[in-house]
């Protein structure tokens, strides 16, 4: 059962890491959008959530 559980587990992660390089690539656009515009609050968030996106993608990966 144990097996079983953690090849579900392997197939959900397999599916999750384009979908977290996707997002990844939406946020840096986003990123460039507001540098160009100067806006330090936009830029502070978007920065936020690329964090919390690698650091799935790494444990995703790993």
């Amino acid at each position: 059962m144990e097996q079983v559980i953690q090849a579900m587990k392997r197939n959900d992660a397999e599916k999750r890491i384009p979908v977290v390089r996707l997002e990844i690539d939406y946020e840096l656009v986003t990123l460039h959008d507001y540098m160009v515009a100067n806006d330090e609050k936009g830029i502070e968030q978007v920065k936020l959530k690329l964090k919390k996106l690698t650091q799935e993608l790494l444990r995703l990966e790993g």
